[in-house]
This record gives C-alpha cells, structure tokens and sequence, in this order.
C-alpha cells in the first residue's frame, strides 16, 4: 500500500486563526465574515463546511478563540486575550521572629 502524500499549506484551524487575526472588528468576526475569508484565500469551503464548522469548536475549546455571540460554531468570535499569569503569593516564616512575610 501506498500512503497518501502529505497536504502542503496551512490546516483549517491556522486559516481560521489567521483570518480572526487580521480582523480589526471589535465585536469579532461573523462564521459569514470567516467563510467569505477562506474562499477569498483559496479555501473550498462548501465541499468542507463540517471541517469548518469542527475546527472552529475545537479553536473555542482549546481557548485561542472567545465566542462573543451565539452559540455552538454560529456567532462571532475574536481572538483570546493572553491573560498575563499573576505572581504566585508566597508566604515565608521566618526562624527568628516567628513572623510571617508576603512576597508578591
């Protein structure tokens, strides 16, 4: 048997997540909006509609996308905010005075 050579180019989700990317729209981008942008790319998009539709609820899932209406793979969405990680809160007891100290 042979195996079928590998797709070159970009998979569905880094078209999805470069399209959302290059949005200024500050509600986000409609599924519309999106498709319009895929077949403007080259993209097939009704032969590969449920590709879409899956790769956009995994996008939400995994948290590089945000939903900002509807539900389900209908709606807008917008790219996630990277939330900066907070500095742990430690608290240190030191031998001598028996007090406690905060570092933040």
């Amino acid at each position: 048997m042979t195996s079928k050579p590998k797709k070159v180019g970009l998979s569905v989700g880094e078209l999805i997540v470069k399209a959302v990317a290059a949005s200024k729209e500050r509600n986000g981008l409609s599924v519309a909006a999106l498709k319009k942008a895929l077949a403007a790319g080259g993209y097939d998009v009704d032969k590969n509609k449920a590709r879409v539709k899956t790769a956009i609820k995994s996008l939400v899932a995994k948290g590089t996308l945000v939903q900002t209406k509807g539900t389900g793979a209908s709606g807008s969405f917008k790219m996630n905010r990277v939330t900066e990680t907070k500095a742990k809160t430690c608290c240190v007891l030191s031998r001598d005075s028996k007090t406690l100290s905060f570092l933040l």
